[in-house]
């Protein structure tokens, strides 16, 4: 077998026991007691069986001479030439040769945990039991343990006395063995049913032969595999039980082999959230029973309660009489012990909370604590209400249904009712968590890693900050924060965005009897559609906790398959361990054949297994290649640490040999360029936002806003550093920066002692927030305060409150400041489109103010307007926000002129024109913006269209169309093609550009990137799980072909074709991602590919190539002579083949070519497109062309122009403005939109109606 390499499910079995020799003591010092109370004594090891245990150098030795069993422990810190020879006190036990031992976890500890309440000759044979361990090494790694405890006669008629019979008649006495089974997983209802299985052969055999039944069992356990996440499990066959082996969720979750209801029994819902809150606050915590067995099952649960979060401190659920002064530990820990040792535990230690299973109860080890909060009140209050709806008891589900006879049948009833009911609770307890924490990272920027903690309490309920307070300085919630900051996608990123669904689907105007009014940052919030009656936005109204929407937790169960192991050998010679290890390979090759291609994530997990096996057989190539083919099935299983190690382990001759096969060689090719890459690691540490201590320049100032949160982009941020530095020098002392940042958390809620009756709230609109109030004034239309929102003006007025509307932003016509002659103070008017009559506010101080801000506004509502886009109001109303900070910041007579410097769209309106040309105006539909949670915009180099499909929606799965944007290095975003919202922030795929997407049937996006690879998302979860590594160049295009029904193996079934810049071009077979055909083309630089009637139509940067599918040459256009001198090569190819009608495009030329597809040779017509000077993409909608391209006049800032040309005049019939830079890609909508992207300067995307 391969030595060294990780095997089956078993790490290590042990027994712990008496010896012989103590034994013989105990019996000799029997004789001397008159039947008193036998004495407890201490366990010791006396066999240890760990894998391999049939190595390949023993092929000719008898069969139970090739286990690897010692009977003692011994340091493993030695060498193993170095280790001394192993005496039991039996000659015929000595061993001349110490063997291979786990060396975690250490068994120094390891009898007084198998027997923790001490190990005793009793005078009657007691009942078996099993109780649970965890072992944790000083890195944080755990292995985890089942022990069987079972008691065997130690003496049978009369004791002998100095050798001569003695004439009393002794009772029988019996002793306890334990066998403790050790795995790197917490198998633990699987290993106890192992151990059952093995118990009834101990209780018919001798106590001679106990040793030879544990080595074949623990052999046994040796050769199961375990299997790898997903819906994979193993089953195999211990006598007289057949045992299901579960596989993990995914790599996010361990794996969950116990009853997790448990808890739920022994404690009401109080209690339940008292210990989560401990747990999540990091206390030192005990547990207590009576039932060894209770404490380390109870203490996984709630480990397993508070995913994704982890707990990071010891874990030691038993502790033997031995072990006791571990509670005295001052860090935070999760122990337990027995029940007897209650009273002498809570006096011995303080601030410890103890926890008592039996009784059900939690309280503290001083009478005064009060170091453990209570959790979140709305969160709590939902726990408890699902809590209620739980069917704990299977009795009570099982009552209608008739009695089975047979046990394994009983078994898998019980098995299914326990694994739905499991859960049910994860759901319930990851609700909990959502709930708690399900806004964190609207706190945190990702690209300074730090955390405001101030902003994030500030939001929490002020009965609940107490909890958060603690939990904030948590290790726990430190590697959540990480997480979050990492992209991880995991069970509580999939349900906090289903829950931000669900609100804005069921946001309502809270309840109008209480205070409604909340000042809410709009800085990080996706307004989307333009649309009023469509408009959805998720506004931080209150505290997340305080809205806990009543969903249905109705996450499926997911469809397991199940793989049934070959029977083991009857003996374990070397042999026999090979032929089973080639029933096993049989059976996986009959699995694969029998799994169609299409479910792919099965047959990962078969190839998995089939390389886990062929690993352990020493077929290291064949195991190489077996999980090479988890790129092309489901990559987030690829087993990178093992296949390193395999790399590691492979001889020279199997060096050269996998040399020699491609995709070994690209293997090991992509092994070691990980280990470098590892070297260069990003800093994971989460700051806490901390105020600056010494003046800032411009770069340490952006930085600091952006932390902080007060804003993200750097253009706004640095128009608010030269807003503060007006008349100074350009830095910015602490003192400053600190007041500022004061005031603006103040601005966030200057509105919120402010009552709004029903009456005004009313009038507005749902997603409708008021930002800025002013004192309380005199108007032309009565007395009281005006109030802004991000869409218009109103008066509160004073006395009984009443709503008075000024003006929408919309609406406004003029606005400006005059002086009242008499009073000689400043008033503002507003002249608007809807009212003869002129709005006049005598606003004295605050006048010069109101009319900046107002003018921000309006000129951001026209811009919004203009171009579609919401984005301008968000941006307008930050704009205004700062405003006001500024001028109450600094308090000076510059202060409104430092103001003015952030009024940047009034800035826009007064220096260009806000006029659209009307066919702009007419065919743009909206713009959204990839970048919006980013620091700068982004290129969008690619854009893709995903059709929606009713069929998800009625599943539950979102349906709703997609559209995938590919930004620079490596990001794709996704939006909601209906409402425009940002489903996922960014999908990271490696760190080069990407040049191409496709989308295929509603399920997959293949993305081809620069660095070679083809990266498969799976268009539902959005995560990527397959990649293709066949290209060795950029891969630049994607061609589908729908098969003809003659042609097809499956039904659906079609092939892509992919090129790369070498010239290279892959025919895959699209359900198994095999290559069909590869062929190589002579050309400079392949960067397009197309399918018409079954030929291939590729463009190059020096021709255009019609070929055959095989590859075969049928004609070829090449650049003319003519153009060889104002463009260097071809850039873009669109067929237009209704038509017979080749367009194209050059490099560094506003002139298009349009080829006869039918003959080639025939001149071709030319376009040359009128301010352009350069066409940078194209596409086909319809009878019409679209062009990207760049250009403009100096006078205009738009640099992307799009003309529309029709197809048969050759004429333009729109010349569209699109972006403030080059227009980098477009694509079809279902031919009703054209979407286009623009690079960074611009960063944003347009949506375009087609006639």
């Amino acid at each position: 077998m391969a030595d060294g390499l990780p095997s089956g499910l078993l790490e290590a079995c042990v027994v712990v026991g008496l010896s012989n020799d103590k034994l013989k003591e105990l019996s000799q010092s029997l004789l001397q007691e008159d039947g008193s109370r036998p004495p407890r004594l201490d366990p010791e090891v006396i066999l240890v069986c760990a894998p391999p245990f049939v190595p390949k150098d023993s092929v000719t030795e008898p069969a139970m001479g090739n286990f690897s069993c010692t009977p003692l422990r011994r340091s493993s810190h030695k060498k193993k030439t170095d280790r001394p020879v192993i005496n039991t006190g039996n000659p015929k036990d000595e061993i001349t040769e110490d063997v291979s031992v786990p060396k975690d976890p250490d068994l120094v500890a390891l009898p007084h945990l198998c027997f923790p309440g001490g190990l005793q000759v009793t005078r009657e044979q007691k009942v078996e039991k099993f109780h649970f361990l965890v072992f944790t090494d000083v890195v944080g790694n755990q292995s985890h343990g089942v022990v069987l405890q079972y008691y065997k006669p130690i003496q049978e008629g009369i004791l002998h006395q100095n050798g001569h019979p003695s004439s009393y008649k002794f009772p029988q006495l019996y002793t306890a063995y334990a066998i403790c089974v050790i795995s790197k997983n917490p198998f633990y209802n699987t290993l106890k049913d192992c151990l059952s299985s093995l118990l009834e052969q101990l209780k018919i055999c001798q106590m001679t032969e106990m040793e030879e039944q544990v080595r074949e069992f623990s052999a046994k356990l040796a050769l199961i595999p375990v299997p790898p996440p997903g819906q994979l499990h193993v089953m195999f066959t211990l006598l007289p039980l057949i045992i299901v082996l579960p596989s993990k969720k995914d790599q996010n979750h361990p794996v969950i082999d116990l009853d997790l209801h448990l808890p739920f029994l022994c404690f009401k819902s109080r209690e339940l959230l008292q210990i989560i809150a401990s747990i999540l606050t990091e206390q030192r915590m005990v547990l207590f029973s009576s039932d060894w067995s209770k404490l380390t099952l109870i203490a996984e649960c709630f480990v397993l309660y508070i995913r994704p979060l982890r707990w990071q401190h010891p874990l030691v659920p038993i502790l033997s009489q031995e072990m006791l002064d571990f509670v005295m530990a001052p860090t935070a820990f999760l122990m337990g012990c027995h029940i007897s040792h209650y009273e002498e535990v809570a006096m011995e230690a303080n601030d410890l909370i103890l926890i008592n299973i039996d009784e059900g109860t939690v309280s503290c080890s001083r009478r005064d604590c009060d170091d453990v909060p209570d959790t979140p009140k709305t969160a709590a209050q939902s726990f408890e209400s699902r809590r209620k709806g739980l069917q704990l008891h299977y009795d009570l589900e099982v009552v209608h249904q008739s009695t089975c006879g047979n046990l394994n049948e009983f078994r898998m009833r019980r098995r299914r009712w326990q694994d739905r009911l499991n859960l049910e609770i994860q759901n319930i307890t990851l609700e909990l968590i959502v709930n708690m924490f399900r806004d964190v990272s609207d706190y945190l920027s990702y690209e300074h890693r730090v955390f405001n903690t101030d902003e994030f309490l500030k939001t929490r309920e002020p009965e609940d900050q107490p909890f958060y307070k603690k939990v904030l300085e948590t290790h726990i919630f430190h590697s959540f924060l990480k997480e979050r900051l990492n992209g991880k996608m995991d069970t509580f990123t999939r349900m906090e965005g289903i829950i931000r669904k669900d609100d804005q689907n069921r946001w309502k105007r809270p309840s109008k009897e209480k205070d409604l009014t909340k000042l809410t940052k709009l800085l990080s919030t996706s307004q989307a559609n333009l649309d009023i009656e469509k408009k959805l936005s998720v506004l931080r109204e209150k505290s997340p906790t305080k809205i806990i929407p009543e969903m249905p937790l109705n996450t499926p169960a997911r469809p397991v398959k199940i793989f049934q192991l070959p029977d083991f050998p009857s003996v374990f010679t070397y042999a026999n361990v090979c032929h089973y290890f080639g029933d096993l390979i049989h059976q996986l090759n009959r699995a694969i054949s029998a799994t169609p291609p299409d479910d792919s994530s099965l047959l990962a997990r078969y190839f998995y297994l089939h390389g886990l096996i062929n690993m352990l057989n020493s077929n290291c190539l064949d195991a190489l290649s077996d999980f090479q083919k988890l790129y092309k099935t489901d990559i987030e299983i690829f087993p990178g640490e093992l296949v390193k190690m395999l790399v590691d382990s492979l001889e020279v001759e199997e060096r050269v040999q996998a040399q020699r096969r491609p995709e070994l060689k690209r293997l090991i090719c992509k092994v070691k360029a990980g280990e470098k890459s590892k070297h260069i690691e990003s800093d994971y540490h989460v700051k806490k936002f901390k105020l600056p201590k010494a003046n800032m320049e411009l770069e340490e100032f952006v930085k600091c806003t952006q932390e902080s949160g007060i804003v993200w982009d750097v253009a706004t941020a640095r128009r608010l550093f030269e807003a503060l530095t007006v008349g100074g020098q350009k830095q910015i002392d602490p003192e400053t920066f600190r007041e500022f940042y004061t005031i603006w958390q103040e601005t966030e809620a200057v509105a919120q002692k402010v009552f709004f009756p029903a009456e005004v709230l009313e009038q507005l609109e749902n997603n409708e927030c008021v930002y800025k109030l002013s004192s309380s004034v005199k108007t032309s239309y009565g007395v009281g305060k005006i109030a802004m929102t991000q869409k218009r003006l109103f008066l509160l007025t004073t006395g009984t409150p009443g709503y008075v509307e000024i003006t929408r932003f919309k609406d406004i016509e003029e606005v400006k400041n005059s002086t009242v002659l008499l009073l000689r103070n400043p008033s503002l008017k507003i002249r608007t489109s809807l009212r003869k009559d002129i709005f006049e506010a005598n606003l004295k101080s605050e006048s010069e103010l109101w009319n900046l801000m107002i003018k921000e506004m309006w000129a951001g509502r026209m811009m919004a307007d203009n171009h579609k886009d919401p984005q301008y109001i968000q941006q307008a109303m930050t704009n205004v926000l700062l405003m006001d900070a500024v001028v109450r910041c600094l308090q000076t007579q510059k202060a409104i002129y430092a103001a003015s410097k952030l009024a940047y769209f009034e800035k826009l309106r007064q220096e260009v024109p806000m006029i659209i040309p009307r066919p702009t105006a007419e065919t743009l539909k909206h713009k959204i913006n990839p970048s919006q949670n980013m620091m700068n915009p982004q290129s969008v180099n690619v854009l893709l269209y995903t059709p929606g499909q009713s069929s998800f929606c009625a599943s539950g799965v979102d349906g709703n169309p997609k559209l995938w944007c590919a930004l620079s290095c490596g990001k794709v975003v996704v939006f909601n093609a209906v409402s425009w919202s940002l489903m996922q922030n960014c999908i990271h795929l490696g760190d080069s550009r990407l040049n191409c997407m496709m989308g295929l049937d509603q399920e997959q996006v293949w993305i081809g990137s620069q660095d070679s690879v083809i990266y498969i998302i799976n268009a539902q979860s959005m995560l990527c799980h397959k990649q293709l590594t066949e290209h060795h160049g950029e891969v630049t295009d994607f061609a589908l072909e729908k098969l003809s029904p003659e042609n097809r193996t499956f039904i659906g079934q079609a092939q892509v074709y992919s090129c790369s810049v070498d010239g290279t071009v892959i025919v895959w077979d699209v359900p198994s991602l095999k290559v069909k055909k590869q062929f190589h083309l002579s050309c400079d630089r392949l960067q397009s590919i197309q399918v018409y009637n079954d030929a291939l139509w590729c463009g190059a940067r020096d021709c255009v190539m019609k070929l055959r599918p095989n590859g075969a040459l049928l004609c070829k256009i090449s650049l003319p002579d003519n153009m060889k001198t104002t463009a260097s090569a071809f850039s873009r190819v669109v067929l237009l083949m209704e038509r017979q009608q080749i367009w194209t495009s050059f490099t560094d030329s506003a002139e298009l070519i349009i080829w006869d597809s039918t003959d080639p040779i025939k001149p071709p017509k030319r376009v040359t497109l009128p301010n352009c000077s350069e066409v940078t993409c194209m596409i086909r909608v319809k009878k019409q062309v679209w062009v990207g391209c760049s250009g403009g006049s100096s006078l205009s800032k738009v640099v992307g122009k799009i003309f529309v040309l029709d197809s048969e005049s050759l004429e333009v019939e729109k010349e569209l403005e699109a972006h403030e830079d080059i227009v980098q890609t477009l694509f079809s909508a279902e031919d009703r939109y054209i979407l286009s992207g623009s690079a960074k300067r611009d960063g944003k995307i347009a949506i375009w109606r087609v006639d």
